[in-house]
């Protein structure tokens, strides 16, 4: 279905559900956020870190599309929200790679995260099925905003694969470097999203599953 085909009463709803999607996606962020910056100062993991702050720029992306579609006309909204989601991406890159580099050239000594292995692996399961939900909705609506909130999501999910193995490689071989390459890993995806939320370059962010709906 087109976005122009789309009836009133439908649209309506779908704005319901996108003011759904990003209260879930705003309390589960800051669950997310508090757990993983805790267990990433308690372990020294710049990677957990990160992923936690990944969370806060989160709670920031969805709380902007949450006022967008608060407004009469959120339409008119639009392009200022896909912006506003593009400079949070930004701000997560900067601060990460350099906070990163930093660590690697002076490797300071990463203890080991059961906690933060435990939150990475719930984000692993929780966020490609938020992401999906919410690119298909902005699709419907023709929303580049909801679908720049989803490459967020979506974003989250590389993040906390980035982050797992560089948790688990600390923990199984003692390799303290792999965490700071997880969060450089992590700047260069936040940096590549940036950039296509600024131009309004927005792509399914998961295509194997497009494809098979097709």
């Amino acid at each position: 279905m087109s976005p122009e085909s789309v009836t009133p009463t439908r649209r309506a709803k779908l704005h319901r559900r996108v003011r759904l999607i990003v209260a879930f996606t705003i309390t589960w962020n800051v669950i997310e956020a508090a757990v993983a910056i805790g267990a990433g100062v308690a372990a020294s993991s710049k990677a957990l870190i990160a992923f936690g702050l990944d969370s806060v720029i989160e709670v920031a992306s969805a709380i902007a599309v949450a006022w967008q579609f608060t407004r009469k006309d959120p339409e008119r909204w639009e392009k200022a929200t896909v912006r506003a989601i593009g400079i949070a991406f930004f701000a997560l890159a900067a601060y990460v790679s350099i906070d990163a580099i930093l660590t690697l050239t002076g490797v300071e000594q990463v203890d080991h995260s059961p906690v933060g292995i435990g939150i990475a692996v719930a984000s692993l399961v929780v966020m490609p099925l938020l992401a999906w939900f919410e690119f298909r909705t902005g699709g419907e609506l023709g929303s580049k905003s909801v679908q720049a909130d989803a490459k967020q999501l979506l974003l989250c999910v590389y993040l906390s694969g980035a982050v797992l193995l560089g948790l688990l490689l600390n923990t199984i071989f003692g390799w303290m470097w792999a965490d700071s390459v997880a969060a450089l890993v992590t700047a260069a995806l936040a940096l590549r999203e940036g950039i296509e939320a600024w131009r309004g370059d927005v792509e399914s962010p998961l295509e194997v599953l497009d494809d098979l709906k097709t």
